[in-house]
């Protein structure tokens, strides 16, 4: 069986990890498989060099990129109906909202099988104009049109999915994102480490927060709840893993509130060093104002380090709340802050919620589970369609 994965861009982050992971263990289960992505880069950093160690063919396809630019789309949608043409593959699996959207229509026009697309975070969320919204779903319906099955990486997805009309319930299968989980375990000598690099003391809590340093990531959010939590835990101090276009802007508004000293900037991290910087941390807050499943909790809680999170999209599939961390209204900074608190002041249930967490996490989102859940899945599908054709 040949399975070529498109997606937009190789950036760090979750869809792309979890791309190239798939990507791996089906090479590893004897699938011949392609991954084509677009050129771009960004702040983020790239995975060209993870997706090149993968053991899969690897194809640039230039005109794929990010921005919606409608006579460069139609190019990508040329672009890639010729590759799939020639490949000739049995299943096209997209990920990302631009990749799903061309690259369905060309996997259409090419006659390709099986046509699946992931969807890691809906392309159209609360916080854009109302006729965006319309136009993105409009587009999403029309491509659900044209696809085999639509996964999704949280259940959450598909209720939101449904309700906007893209395809009914009978369309959709959650396969939970899967990471590296062997990678994530606590390592007393690098937390000392890293707190050292930090000028943490062993007294502090460090609240740590892995997201791009950009608008919609919740950083205006943790700001506004910072001076309520520090009044009520003074030996707070926050790390912030990332980098981006809001970075100065983030820091001139903790200068304003004279709490630049509590936090610590990391910069971009190479992801074989997020592990040990997360045994650094004795929280792991998340506050993104929409995400499909935040793998910042699942890679915290892996490291016993008890979340806390917004109760919005995929996060409350990760973050029970009382149980391996703490779940938020919202938006309710307020609530932000007291959840904050509380757990920086109770080392005790710091570490009861880490180790259920990392129960969680283990059986829920390893890699090698995702990569079988899809394998099967395909196997079906193809099975399906050939019995179909008899």
């Amino acid at each position: 069986m040949h399975i070529c994965h498109v997606i937009t861009r190789l950036i760090i982050g979750g869809a792309q990890e979890n791309t190239i992971l798939t990507c791996k263990g089906l090479v590893e289960r004897g699938r011949h498989v392609t991954l084509i992505a677009g050129p771009e880069t960004g702040p983020e950093g790239s995975l060209w060099n993870e997706a090149e160690q993968a053991g899969c063919e690897v194809v640039r396809c230039e005109s794929l990129r990010r921005a919606v630019q409608p006579i460069t789309d139609w190019q990508a949608v040329k672009h890639l109906r010729r590759a799939f043409e020639r490949l000739k593959p049995d299943v096209v699996h997209t990920h990302s909202s631009k990749a799903g959207i061309v690259a369905r229509e060309a996997a259409r026009r090419a006659g390709t099988p099986i046509i699946v697309h992931t969807i890691h975070g809906m392309s159209f969320n609360r916080t854009q104009p109302r006729a965006i919204q319309m136009l993105y779903r409009w587009l999403e319906r029309r491509a659900a049109r044209n696809t085999t099955m639509l996964v999704t990486v949280a259940d959450a997805m598909i209720d939101q999915a449904v309700a906007a009309g893209i395809a009914p319930r009978d369309r959709f299968v959650t396969v939970y994102s899967g990471m590296k989980t062997d990678a994530f375990r606590v390592d007393e000598e690098e937390r000392k480490r890293v707190r050292v690099e930090w000028g943490a003391t062993e007294d502090d809590v460090v609240v740590g927060t892995i997201a791009r340093l950009f608008t919609n990531k919740g950083y205006e959010e943790i700001i506004a709840a910072m001076p309520e939590a520090i009044a009520r835990q003074p030996k707070l101090r926050f790390v912030w893993l990332g980098d981006g276009a809001n970075r100065n802007e983030y820091r001139q508004q903790l200068t304003e509130l004279g709490l630049l000293d509590r936090v610590s900037f990391t910069g971009l991290i190479p992801p074989g060093d997020v592990p040990a910087q997360i045994n650094g941390m004795d929280i792991v807050l998340h506050a993104s104002r929409w995400e499909g499943l935040p793998r910042a909790l699942v890679q915290g809680l892996l490291t016993e380090r008890p979340a806390i999170s917004f109760d919005n999209d995929g996060a409350p599939e990760v973050v029970i709340d009382g149980e391996t961390g703490v779940l938020v209204p919202y938006g309710d900074r307020h609530g932000l802050a007291g959840a904050i608190g509380r757990l920086a002041g109770d080392a005790q249930l710091r570490d009861r919620l880490g180790a259920r967490g990392r129960e969680l996490c283990m059986r829920r989102f390893d890699w090698r589970r995702m990569v079988d859940d899809l394998d099967a899945l395909y196997r079906r599908w193809a099975e399906d369609r050939a019995a179909r054709h008899r």
